[in-house]
């Protein structure tokens, strides 16, 4: 445990000296100097609790659809269900809780799963031609052996039931046989050449089909590709009888009484064979082909890729294919049919079928099958039909396959919130799909029991199409509670707009980019794609009510501008950066219009309901607040959101400005460009710009203008038109000197001689530059830097109104894209790629404002004006112009330096890495919140950090986490007495005294590094590099073992843990490289040492950085293997087994193994052991402690018959004893008697 002292010293002590960025404290040994005028020195102790020894990372369970999925088995003793996907991995599923996820380390994709049934293992077979045995006698599943196939493909596999013998089918043609107990080849191979005729010419193709005949165990039926099928006796080592087809052979299906076997074709077609007559099928069908009247062959069909025939007792059998559907129906989806006796039942698909598995009541291959369901696995989703109902519906599916519905754009993670889960289940619960099958779930394996460490946790997902779902992800499951369609708020848009429109993405206008939610009040706020931001009440009554609407202007204006060629410019040392025309503008009260050139204004994206709507019990939208177009230039997404229930008011930015809404009042209370935030603050010293004069000028004109009057007039303002705005908001703020003014200049685009500089649309960057300095945040304005001309000019081409303002809305489930952090040549490159995929903007960091030459090639095109290193003045004209707000957060903190009391503010954090403080004034008392107005105004308090800020919080003087206040719940909808819907506030300010006085810390964390700095004073405290070589993508102040610190996730894939307030490293594991961009848009950690990710398009990873966590998480995994008695096989009868099969035994192990078989070649194939560990050891332990019981049991049960078996010797011996004796007596009498005395 570690203490520090913080200490008050002298009242001049300056606050504004440079703090070094070193990453340790300002004075040595723990001690932090700090200055607040005028109170005495004294010490205050704060104690650390949190070491590194409480920290590790390690995955704990993973939901939603295997992404890419390839195999499917089932246990129908165990009743577990695997799935395989094309990245190696395996889900393993049972009753809900029992999902377990395993992954090969090769990556290779899964061709097949087999499980050993009832035995607690499973085997699978990779297409690097590799098998593994997987043991699932332990909660997390380890590879116990694996075997390398090295001279050929491995292509299909068997394993029998109660078998030890696995059967393994290769691309040459060749069957294998591999002993599963010890994962060693056999020396018995069927080689393709033995098993056709010896007449036959050509090469049969892959083996496509294993299996053991039902009524014979030592006869084997090998399916090849082309048509030949062969069934091979194993004792004799012979083929019995081979078939031949002209269609290819796709699968095989026996009948239960091994007399007969049904194929699927690639023509659409299914033959049955029989083995009494094999030489040609007596039955051939073409279940979806037309009909020929005069007698021909129906018309081929696509084909049938898998068939089952599965035998009821007590109905017709039934045949169930995927595939064969006419080809003249080419938009038809893909489907699956069930053939009943005469009935036949074609099931549409919503996507392709990769596999299904028709599950049956026995184990026993010779037995009636009784089917009772079919699970079929698609592309995207996993159903079960019930066989058992003539409708064939489908199972209500307990777990959460549908994340992916629609494409996953934003993730957030709430942690301890138990009022909140049934309140939403209640509401979900009314609105759930009905006509499910009545029966119970038939994937009913394993067992799970609540975790003794359990507690509330909830999972918000945002989707492409505007929906919002609410998971509840308490003790590792996952559970949909309740789904928000915001695009509900809309009108639907009419298909004949054409080029009136003024939407600015192609597809998915309402796809969610963030969220903010407030548990404690239950208001609800999102930012969507398309430049909007709702937020939501929720009430558990209906409501009939028009949604309010407000429409914002915040839009920059960029002037062109093109430098003059080198040679021609001389050097302006007295200036600072050239700047262009800037607007920012606010709430627009005209109407909506398109000027006659068809110019967009005054537009919002999207048309909001004018009329009362049905709202039922949920989320109630209650304010929809829209960025408008300006000029033709559609609004810049939204960057950055926050939201305050205790203030009523909702912030939001984008790299044009900030904006903040009274969602009480429904009014606009700032809006303003994010360089009119700093006032006379500015570090860089931006300066006004100049109006724009025309939309054209003469050729050849260029202007010079340098009145300080004209430039001070057409300075960005931030009016409100609002009824209650101040004039602090109207008026340029008095602080702001001409005289920091210099010359604008203007050159036309018709300029000859220097050449343009194409950027992408997207970035509509404007070229400012800037050389400045910054110094420590309540330092004199620093001094500029010379500029270093530029040795091209440059022009920014405008969007004309027939150009696509934004490329294609894409959603983080659908973003691949490969980065180079790794490198620090192309890391900038690549951080820049990535924030604007993010964003949707350009965002520039203050860490790359060190200028330099560079040089634009003409063939530098837009594809990759990303790629390079872009530390130039060039790419300061990018970064400087668009300074993105990046962060915000609501807090009662001091928002000036030595501020004597605390009071509501909103901080808020650029691109460039500048911190600034809006001070809020509120209405005193509740009753006037209504009506009084709220006053937001820019306090002139800026701070600096290295890179685009990411976050912020707020601690006491005794390091606590200072949580901001609240509005308590109220439902506006409900009956009750007024009294009990008036607003009640909570408020956590630390406590004041004339005697300690009043001390809180700010912690901010920036995307290079964290700093936390001392309030009032302002002064900082502690300092600590993240990261150079790469940077943060996420970066959350999370509580953790009754203590506080900052978890960082960074894009080289470092997570990283720094205590607070003294920043200390407590965590730095090389986690997860980023490899695209879904994982950086959807990473979030929560309270309690939690994080999730999407870990693919439709599965989120859920992820641990508690130490404890780790230690318990076998008690909370579900257990897969349960001890089930094996059903017993049925009683053949008499007549059955005399007539109905072979009556000799099959002994595998005699015909298979070494001492019959030989040893195979080693070049065929390497047994390689797997990989072994603790857990592993524990589970196996555990597994042989089973064993061992289950010996015991059959010991005893032997015990009692070899003592019944005695008791009969014993009474046998008696018994011949006495025949003995009776014998002797007998022979005795008649010894000496001749045989004519008889």
């Amino acid at each position: 445990m570690k203490k520090f002292n913080i200490w008050k010293v002298l009242d001049g002590f300056s606050a504004s000296s440079p703090v070094s960025s070193g990453g340790a404290p300002v004075c040595p040994g723990g001690t932090i100097v700090a200055s607040a005028g005028g109170v005495a020195a004294r010490e205050i102790e704060i104690q650390e609790t949190l070491t590194s020894e409480l920290f590790q990372i390690c995955k704990t369970v993973r939901h939603g659809f295997p992404y890419q999925p390839t195999a499917l088995t089932f246990d129908p003793v165990q009743k577990l269900l695997a799935i395989g996907t094309r990245t190696g991995g395996v889900r393993i599923l049972g009753r809900p809780g029992v999902d377990c996820y395993c992954q090969h380390d090769s990556g290779a994709s899964v061709l097949q799963l087999q499980f050993l049934i009832n035995e607690g293992a499973l085997v699978t077979a990779c297409a690097d031609d590799t098998l593994h045995l997987w043991n699932l006698r332990q909660k997390r599943p380890a590879v116990l052996h694996s075997l390398k196939f090295n001279r050929e493909r491995i292509t299909f596999c068997h394993l029998p039931f109660q078998s030890k013998w696995l059967y393994v089918g290769t691309e040459r043609g060749n069957t294998h046989i591999v002993n599963i107990e010890s994962f060693v080849l056999s020396g018995y191979v069927i080689m393709w050449n033995k098993a056709i005729e010896l007449s036959t010419k050509t090469h049969p193709g892959p083996v496509v089909h294993l299996s053991d005949s039902p009524r014979d165990e030592g006869k084997l039926l090998i399916g090849f590709e082309t048509g030949t099928v062969v069934l091979w006796d194993l004792r004799c080592k012979r083929a019995d009888f081979r078939t031949y087809y002209d269609e290819a052979i796709h699968s095989i299906s026996w009948h239960h009484e091994g007399k007969q076997f049904m194929c699927s074709h690639s023509d659409g077609s299914l033959t049955m064979w029989n083995l009494k007559n094999p030489s040609r099928p007596f039955q051939i069908t073409v279940p979806h082909g037309k009909s020929q009247r005069d007698g021909k062959k129906p018309e081929p069909c696509k084909p049938i890729l898998k068939v089952e025939y599965k035998t009821p007792k007590n109905s017709e059998p039934f045949i169930i294919f995927s595939g064969g559907l006419s080809y003249d129906k080419a938009s038809r989806r893909p489907s699956l049919t069930i053939m009943h006796g005469k009935s036949i039942t074609v099931l549409e698909m919503d996507h392709p079928i990769v596999e299904f598995l028709t599950l049956c009541e026995t184990p026993y291959p010779n037995e009636f099958q009784e089917p009772y369901a079919v699970v079929v696995l698609l592309e995207k989703d996993f159903i079960v039909v019930d066989l058992t109902q003539s409708n064939f519906p489908i199972f209500e599916n307990p777990y959460p396959m549908d994340i992916h519905e629609s494409p996953v754009t934003c993730t957030a993670y709430f942690a301890d919130c138990p009022d909140l889960i049934p309140a939403l289940y209640s509401i979900g619960a009314k609105h759930k799909k009905q006509g499910y099958s009545n029966k119970e779930w038939p994937v009913s394996g394993g067992t799970w029991t609540l975790g003794s460490q359990t507690y509330s946790e909830i999972i918000i997902t945002g989707h492409a199409d505007g929906s919002i779902k609410f998971w509840d992800a308490s003790a590792i499951t996952l559970q949909m509670l309740y789904k928000l369609k915001t695009s509900k708020v809309f009108e639907k848009p009419k298909g004949g707009e054409g080029k009136q429109s003024a939407e600015i993405v192609d597809e998915d206008p309402y796809a969610i980019q963030m969220v903010c939610w407030c548990p404690e009040s239950r208001i609800f706020c999102i930012a969507g794609i398309s430049a909007h931001v709702i937020i939501y009440r929720f009430s558990k009554h209906e409501a009939t009510m028009e949604t309010a609407s407000l429409e914002v202007r915040l839009q920059c204006e960029v002037e062109d501008i093109i430098t003059p060629e080198a040679e021609t410019i001389s050097s302006f040392p007295d200036l600072t950066s050239q700047s262009s025309s800037v607007k920012c503008q606010s709430l627009t009260s005209s109407p909506n219009t398109i000027t006659p050139e068809g110019i967009k204004d005054s537009i919002p994206c999207l048309k909001v309901k004018a009329r009362p709507v049905r709202m039922p019990p949920g989320y109630q939208a209650e304010l929809v607040i829209q960025l408008v177009w300006t000029d033709g230039e559609p609004p810049q997404q939204v960057t950055s959101l926050a939201l305050n229930s205790a203030y009523g008011l909702v912030a939001f930015g984008n790299c044009n400005g900030l904006a903040v809404v009274d969602f009480i009042q429904k009014t606009v209370l700032l809006s303003m460009g994010t360089i009119d935030l700093y006032g006379s603050s500015d570090p860089y010293q931006r300066q006004p710009r100049s109006p724009r004069r025309s939309k054209q000028f003469p050729a050849g004109l260029t202007e010079l203008s340098d009145s300080p009057v004209s430039l001070e007039l057409d300075r960005c303002k931030s009016p409100t038109s609002v009824p209650h705005s101040t004039a602090s908001h109207n008026e340029i703020p008095s602080n702001v000197k001409a005289g920091h003014y210099s010359p604008v200049f203007y050159l036309l685009d018709n300029v000859k001689g220097p050449r343009k500089l194409s950027l992408p649309t997207d970035l509509k960057t404007d070229l400012d530059h800037v050389n400045g300095h910054c110094t420590s945040p309540t330092s004199q304005p620093c001094s500029t830097g010379k500029r270093t001309p530029n040795t091209e000019g440059a022009k920014l081409n405008r969007r004309g109104p027939g150009r696509p303002p934004f490329r294609k809305a894409q959603s983080a489930a659908c973003m691949e894209i490969s980065l180079p952090v790794s490198h620090p040549e192309v890391g900038y490159a690549s951080r820049r790629a990535m924030l604007q995929q993010l964003h949707g903007v350009s965002i520039y960091s203050h860490d790359e404002h060190h200028a330099g030459s560079y040089s634009w090639t003409e063939k530098e095109s837009r594809e990759n004006s990303f790629s390079r290193s872009r530390s130039s003045s060039v790419s300061s004209i990018d970064k400087e112009s668009k300074e993105a707000i990046t962060a915000l957060y609501f807090m009662e903190s001091y928002s000036r330096k030595n501020d004597g009391t605390l009071s509501p503010c909103l901080w808020v954090g650029t691109s460039l890495g500048m911190v600034l403080v809006i001070s809020l004034t509120l209405p005193v008392t509740e009753e006037q919140r209504p009506t009084e107005p709220v006053v937001a105004s820019p306090s002139g308090t800026v701070l600096t950090l290295k890179g685009a800020v990411l976050t912020f919080s707020s601690l006491d003087y005794n390091g606590a986490l200072i949580h901001p206040p609240y509005e308590v719940w109220r439902d506006l909808n409900s009956s009750e007495d007024e009294k009990l819907r008036r607003r009640k506030l909570v408020n956590f300010s630390p406590s004041s005294s004339q005697d300690t006085g009043d001390y809180q810390f700010a912690v901010v964390c920036s995307e290079k590094q964290a700093k936390v700095f001392a309030l009032p004073s302002f002064t900082c405290l502690y300092v600590h590099s993240i990261t150079e070589a790469s940077f943060v993508l996420r970066a959350d102040i999370v509580t953790f073992c009754n203590s506080v610190c900052l978890a960082c996730f960074c894009a080289n894939g470092h997570i990283m843990a720094l205590s607070l307030p003294s920043l200390r490293p407590l965590l730095d594991i090389n986690y997860l490289p980023l490899t695209d961009m879904r994982i950086a848009r959807t990473f979030c950690f929560t309270n309690g040492g939690q994080a999730l990710y999407l870990s693919s398009p439709t599965e989120i990873q859920r992820i641990t950085y508690s130490q404890d966590m780790c230690d318990n998480l076998q008690e909370m995994l579900g257990e897969m293997f349960t001890p089930v008695e094996t059903p017993e096989a049925q009683n053949r009868g008499f007549l059955k087994g005399l007539f109905g099969g072979s009556g000799q035994t099959f002994d595998r192990e005699e015909l298979f193994g070494e001492a019959a078989a030989g040893k195979a070649s080693r070049s065929l194939a390497q047994h390689i052991p797997g990989p072994g560990g603790i857990e592993g050891m524990k589970a196996a332990a555990g597994g042989v402690v089973g064993d061992l019981a289950r010996a015991r049991v059959a010991l005893d049960e032997r015990g009692q018959r070899l003592g019944e078996l005695e008791d009969r010797t014993a009474a046998m011996m008696s018994s011949a004893e006495a025949f003995s004796k009776h014998a002797h007596e007998l022979m005795l009498k008649y010894k000496d008697k001749k045989w004519y005395q008889f």
